[in-house]
C-alpha cells in the first residue's frame, strides 16, 4: 500500500482549463478543488513529454504509456464538447493520445459512446495504464463514478491487459463495432 501512495504523490495529473463549461458541472474543477489534479492556465505550462488526452489524436492510449504518465504527467484538455473540434485540432505540447472507446456515466453525456468528461478520461487513462487505484480515487468524488466503472468494467480490464496499441484497437472493435462510432486501426 505504501508504494501506491508514494506513486500517487509523484503523479502529475493536470488539467488545461478552457473554462467553456458551466463551472458547477466542470469535473476538472472538482478534481482540482479536491487536490486530485493541478490546473494549467496556458499551453506553455503543459510538460513537453506528458501524455495529453485528445479524442482526435491518431495514437490510442495503451498500457506502455504508463512510463510517460509516471515520469512526465497526464494532461486533460478541459473544453466544451460543443467547441471540441475548434479546440482539439489545435497543437498542444506533449504526446497526444486518444482513449479507446468507453461509455460515459456523467449526467451530461450518459451513454453517448466516447463523450467522456475530463474526470472520466483521466481516470480511464490511469486504469488502462495500470494505475487503477489512483483512477478509482478520481472517480470516487463523483456520485456517478461507480457507475462509470460498472458500465466499462469489462472493456477497462481488457484494455489494461493489452500489450500494445494493436491489441487495444482489437479490444475496442470487439466492444464497440456496432456503436456507429468511427473505430480506426
Amino acid at each position: 500500500m505504501q508504494s501506491i501512495l508514494a506513486a500517487e504523490r509523484r503523479l502529475k495529473i493536470l488539467v488545461y482549463l478552457m473554462e467553456q463549461d458551466d463551472p458547477r458541472k466542470c469535473t476538472s474543477a472538482k478534481l482540482i478543488r479536491f487536490g486530485l489534479a493541478g490546473p494549467i492556465r496556458s499551453r506553455s505550462m503543459i510538460p513537453r513529454r506528458a501524455v495529453v488526452l485528445n479524442p482526435l489524436a491518431d495514437t490510442v492510449l495503451s498500457p506502455p504509456d504508463r512510463w510517460h504518465i509516471e515520469h512526465d504527467g497526464l494532461v486533460a484538455i478541459d473544453c466544451s464538447w460543443n467547441r471540441s473540434d475548434e479546440v482539439l485540432t489545435s497543437r498542444f505540447r506533449g504526446m497526444r493520445r486518444r482513449l479507446p472507446l468507453l461509455l460515459p456515466a456523467n449526467p451530461v453525456s450518459y451513454g453517448r459512446v466516447g463523450r467522456l468528461s475530463s474526470a472520466e478520461a483521466l481516470a480511464a487513462s490511469l486504469i488502462i495504464t495500470g494505475l487503477s487505484e489512483y483512477g478509482r480515487k478520481l472517480l470516487a468524488v463523483f456520485k456517478w463514478g461507480a457507475t462509470f466503472l460498472t458500465l466499462n468494467s469489462e472493456p477497462l480490464i481488457d484494455y489494461s491487459q493489452a500489450k500494445d496499441q494493436r491489441e487495444i484497437l482489437e479490444v475496442e472493435r470487439s466492444y464497440f463495432v456496432n456503436s456507429g462510432f468511427r473505430v480506426e486501426g
